[in-house]
């Protein structure tokens, strides 16, 4: 099934088509880097590297690049108030920055162009575009005349006019029209400045993306995104000045990415409510995190929260167990291959496969992950369905469930290695557990964790039914320590992973 996007250029869901036969060129804006990434940055970035996984799952070669605005007016003010300079203040940061990043688990892009290692690439854009009759020189600066531009508000939807209604030029604006921008600044004191034909000076913000973004992928280029707030007027900007410099459509698709809420409220400093990757992982797993966002579309705002989080653990916990059980099935030497495939075996292998058929549907309707997650958690429901009506699992039919969810958890960034338990944290588990049962003298014959666990539960209560605290408390203790609750339910006590 072909991959539908919804295209923020034309405001509808269009089918996908790479430029170049299975390669996607993909632009995605990226840090401002002055301060500590933020989870407003988790979320874009997450996105894009969950996009990104999902092309190379249909296979698809995919460029991604994503720039670092190192030259910018908020970095050279906190430089200036460090009284350091401001390339190095924000080399610091990118560093900071992209590290955080790395530890939440967002797989980083193939290249991060710098601002302040472009400037030739944006002087000649500047340049084209001065000559091609869209910009001007005024006092050392260069401005886009956005009337020369007629196309100016086809991505924002927004016409000059309208934006022109009730606004005037302020005296000494250097500017022919309010809404006008720069390309390039004549240089200030206490900034950083390079040689131009218009003077010394850096350039603007926006003329970095557009430069960038022809430089490494050509023009066209498949993807453009970007967080829901760049639509107007950075990504409208690098239209106008990409094609009036070049002649030629900048990028096909305009992806954007809903803006995240923290409580219910928008995300600000003067508010107070900034949530740093660094300081939200020290409290919890990065890939509950990321397992919060994947159950939001990347065009919708997710609200960010303490208890969100925690219903993502215990969703997770759920996928968990079954991916744990799974495992231990097809892995375990001690359990024999069925000779024969009952009603149980056809009906779970029928499950298999509808599960990765719902799943690839979910995700080609424009990466629709809330419904992705919710066909994982359908399998998990016909994966317990099977452990409770066949006695005698199919080792092979199990490793085929295994592999398909860990293959298509990947792509929602599920199971990355070096989280969760390998088969080595397993086997300990699964020996500290035999040694439990052996402390209290307990016949404990399972094959797997989940077994051995039923036994020692079954066991504790056997224990309170004779009034033998001590054991019954002592068991709970123990399983306690190794990460397992006892719960009481409606249909009596169950254990569950902590």
């Amino acid at each position: 099934m072909t991959i539908k996007i919804y295209n923020s250029l034309t405001r509808k869901k269009e089918d996908f088509k790479s430029i170049q036969d299975n390669k996607v060129k993909m632009y995605v804006c990226g840090m401002t880097v002055y301060s500590d990434a933020h989870i407003g940055h988790a979320r874009t970035y997450f996105a894009f590297d969950l996009i990104r996984r999902y092309f190379e799952y249909k296979g698809y070669e995919v460029s991604y690049i994503q720039n670092i605005t190192d030259v910018d007016d908020k970095i050279i003010n906190a430089a200036n108030k460090e009284d350091v300079d401001p390339l190095e203040y924000s080399k610091k940061f990118s560093d900071i920055c992209l590290k955080a990043l790395d530890n939440l688990g967002i797989r980083r892009a193939n290249i991060y162009p710098k601002a302040s290692e472009t400037i030739p690439e944006m002087i000649d854009m500047t340049q084209k575009i001065i000559d091609n009759g869209f910009a001007y020189v005024s006092e050392g600066d260069v401005y886009f005349s956005v009337e020369k531009f007629p196309n100016y508000g086809k991505l924002s939807g927004q016409k000059l006019k309208d934006l022109m209604a009730g606004t005037r030029k302020d005296p000494g604006d250097k500017k022919k029209n309010p809404f006008d921008f720069a390309l390039w600044k004549s240089a200030k004191p206490g900034e950083p400045a390079w040689d131009s034909p218009w003077g010394k000076g850096r350039p603007g913000w926006h003329i970095e993306c557009s430069s960038m973004s022809s430089k490494y992928l050509g023009l066209p280029f498949d993807i453009h995104g970007g967080g829901m707030d760049l639509r107007f007027p950075h990504h409208e900007n690098e239209i106008a000045q990409a094609e009036a410099a070049s002649g030629k459509e900048f990028a096909r698709y305009w992806m954007h990415i809903g803006l995240l809420t923290v409580n219910g409220e928008k995300m600000s400093k003067s508010i107070g409510n900034i949530v740093n990757i660094k300081d939200l992982i020290q409290k919890w797993d990065p890939e509950i995190v990321r397992f919060f966002f994947a159950q939001a579309h990347y065009r919708s705002p997710p609200d960010f929260s303490e208890s969100a989080l925690i219903d993502s653990k215990k969703g997770l916990d759920r996928i968990y167990r079954a991916k744990e059980k799974l495992e231990q099935i097809f892995d375990n030497e001690n359990i024999e291959e069925k000779k024969e495939i009952d009603t149980a075996d056809k009906q779970y292998d029928l499950e298999i496969n509808k599960f990765k058929s719902n799943f690839e549907k979910s995700m080609d309707d424009d990466f629709n992950t809330p419904q992705a997650v919710s066909n994982i958690f359908d399998f998990i429901n016909a994966t317990n369905k099977y452990f409770e009506e066949s006695k005698n699992p199919n080792k092979n039919l199990c490793k085929k469930a295994f592999e398909t969810l860990t293959r298509l958890g990947n792509i929602l960034t599920l199971f990355q290695k070096g989280q969760k338990t390998d088969k080595k944290d397993l086997k300990i588990l699964f020996e500290k557990l035999e040694k439990i049962a052996e402390n209290h003298i307990i016949n404990a014959k399972g094959n797997t964790i989940e077994e051995l666990l039923d036994i020692l539960l079954e066991a504790r209560e056997k224990a309170r039914m004779v009034k033998d605290f001590n054991t019954a408390d002592s068991i709970r203790d123990e399983l306690d320590s190794l990460g397992f609750e006892i719960q009481d339910t409606e249909k009596g006590p169950v254990w569950r992973k902590k």
